[in-house]
């Protein structure tokens, strides 16, 4: 890939390639998940990735990189996809817009390589980022998958399963235009809802067990909405800072199936 660069504010987003930019990679992962050395993806996986289709984008204050979101090729039922590992922004700089920015970069490089749609997985106890994906981006979700990474040492994840949703963010899809041209997203009919509550992030602080109810009552409500063809279409946060899915049918058929 040719280096590609896009100015956000004083924020400068880039296509990462050096082993420096690496290795800066590396460390902010570091900072932003803290997993013990064994979990981090490593500078040549970093540098593979970028090789071999995938991409490093950076987003930079002045020399010192702030953020950055990873994304390796993906393959399946017949067509080619970007499964975008990871997207970390160091605390200072949040609630900057940033974060959101790198995912639109990384939709751009997408879009020019001509490739229809990104994956990723989030963890749907974490609020504000289930809010952005839904929300602010546009994805979907309508898979679930119990403990993908096993119990890891990140304290972000307080010791519970990763259980985890995959967000399908197709980036041509009347949704994601819709939403990108400030013109909201299509008003779909909510046919349940799952409900994610403030406390969750002092009852992992603290190991409450209230924590895995939560996540084992959601899974339970994902996996039996899901297999009645439902999709998570909508997200609200309200001032008491609760989360809530909200799920429906998705009408435009652009599945890789």
């Amino acid at each position: 890939m040719l280096p590609v660069e896009k100015q956000f504010g004083k924020f400068l987003l880039r296509t990462c390639h050096s082993v420096d930019d690496m290795r800066a990679a590396l460390q902010l992962q570091r900072v932003v998940w803290n997993f013990s050395d064994e979990e981090l993806v490593p500078v040549r996986l970093f540098v593979v990735g970028e090789k071999v289709g995938g991409h490093v984008l950076g987003a930079f204050d002045g020399d010192r990189m702030v953020g950055f979101a990873y994304g390796i090729p993906g393959y399946r039922n017949g067509h080619s996809y970007l499964h975008s590992h990871m997207l970390g922004v160091l605390e200072s700089h949040r609630n900057t817009g940033v974060g959101r920015e790198l995912k639109l970069f990384q939709r751009d490089i997408a879009l020019r390589e001509g490739l229809a749609l990104i994956e990723w997985t989030f963890d749907p106890l974490e609020i504000k980022n289930s809010y952005l994906n839904i929300e602010k981006l546009g994805a979907i979700t309508r898979r679930y998958t119990v403990n993908q990474y096993g119990i890891t040492t990140s304290p972000l994840q307080a010791g519970l399963p990763t259980d985890r949703l995959y967000a399908e963010w197709w980036l041509n899809s009347n949704r994601v235009k819709s939403l990108l041209c400030n013109s909201g997203k299509p008003v779909s009919q909510i046919e349940a809802i799952v409900d994610v509550p403030a406390e969750i992030y002092a009852w992992k602080a603290a190991k409450d067990p209230r924590a895995l109810q939560v996540q084992a009552t959601n899974r339970e409500l994902f996996t039996k909405h899901f297999s009645n063809g439902l999709a998570v279409l909508g997200y609200e946060r309200d001032e008491a800072g609760n989360g809530r899915f909200k799920l429906g049918k998705w009408e435009e058929n652009l599945e890789y199936s």
